[in-house]
């Protein structure tokens, strides 16, 4: 009987491969049936198509995908020591994503030229391959996690800092402190002068300092220490289930949040009037540029300029001229997401640095 983390293995193995294999072999069947139907119903244009499938799954797969999957079983030194990108997904980008959108592309150029518009590769096929593409996201974040019982390792991971207290010391105030240092050096207030005949520096700084506070203005305070990464986990009571989180469910959440702009540019390109025109080519275009994000691990820092530079920014520009163009075939809410997303980034990342922005007089 295998053990639990073969059992596992198996099942994402599987189940990536089909993410790999099943979108191609579908895009290729509808292709192949549009080619039989420009071609006058033609047998052999169709299955034609459908042999060029086969071979082409055959090959990228003894060739790159098993190999690829031996090397990191066997954890190769030049594998195992990659932490800022994933392997996997680069490849799965450029074997699968990339051909599918190249034949969506090439389904359109066909019909144009022709003249016919008899498929625009609405709905299945490109659900298929976007649904493909986050579940080999998500099976690249929830590998590391077991699936029963509770998580062990991904509730650390995406535990954000909080305001919580580790730490507490007591603070003496300025008359406290004035008062102890009296009764140390045998001084009274008839005589505030030092064994050297001047007036003590500290006595000095509380008069002529005015950003000092004067003694007995302040009350006894507390020192506390901030952001810890230990935040409480559970809470009791009758609806003590409301505060439950999992690691692991949130991984599906964050997943498809992370797709959602993709997925409505896409849906842009499957439009008949943007389908059957030359913009279809740019939108697939960045589309797949946008899908590069993936390559990145989740929580490397170079995610965010990643989206900025491949997302958000492309796809302002390709949706503000889409609305131009033909209308609103996307709603607006989505070039103001990547407009203010853009915007933002810029502002706290490079303009906060510069010195106008760091007067202590501004807000």
């Amino acid at each position: 009987m295998p053990s639990g983390k073969t059992l596992k293995l198996i099942l994402y193995e599987v189940l990536q491969f089909a993410a790999l294999v099943v979108p191609i072999f579908v895009i290729m069947e509808r292709f192949a049936g549009l080619i039989r139907d420009v071609k006058g119903r033609d047998l052999t244009a169709y299955w034609l198509v459908v042999a060029t499938s086969i071979a082409y799954v055959t090959s990228m797969t003894l060739l790159v995908w098993v190999p690829l999957k031996c090397l990191i079983l066997k954890r190769r030194r030049f594998i195992s020591e990659i932490t800022q990108w994933r392997p996997t997904a680069l490849v799965y980008i450029f074997l699968c994503t990339l051909p599918c959108f190249g034949i969506l592309i090439a389904s359109s150029k066909v019909q144009v030229d022709t003249g016919h518009r008899l498929d625009h590769f609405a709905e299945l096929p490109v659900s298929l391959v976007l649904v493909s593409l986050i579940c080999v996201d998500i099976i690249e974040r929830i590998r590391p996690c077991k699936l029963i019982g509770q998580s062990d390792s991904l509730d650390d991971d995406l535990d954000m800092p909080g305001p919580v207290l580790t730490h507490l010391e007591q603070v003496t105030t300025v008359t406290g402190q004035l008062h102890t240092d009296e009764g140390q050096n045998g001084l009274t207030q008839g005589r505030p002068e030092a064994m050297n005949g001047s007036t003590s520096g500290r006595w000095q700084d509380l008069a002529g300092s005015p950003g000092r506070s004067t003694p007995g203005s302040r009350a006894p305070s507390a020192a506390y220490l901030y952001y810890s990464s230990s935040r409480p986990r559970s809470y009791s009571g009758h609806l003590g289930f409301l505060w439950r989180r999992d690691g692991r469910s949130e991984v599906f959440v964050d997943s498809f949040l992370f797709w959602l702009d993709t997925v409505e540019m896409v849906r842009v390109a499957g439009e008949p009037s943007v389908f059957y025109s030359t913009w279809v080519f740019p939108v697939y275009i960045l589309a797949f540029m946008s899908s590069l994000r993936m390559v990145v691990t989740p929580h490397n820092p170079l995610l965010s300029s990643a989206g900025v530079a491949l997302q958000d920014l492309p796809f302002f520009i390709i949706r503000v001229a889409l609305i131009v163009v033909f209308g609103y075939v996307t709603p607006v809410l989505y070039p103001l997401k990547n407009v203010l997303v853009c915007l933002t980034f810029i502002y706290f990342t490079f303009l906060t640095r510069l010195r106008i922005f760091k007067r202590q007089s501004m807000f």
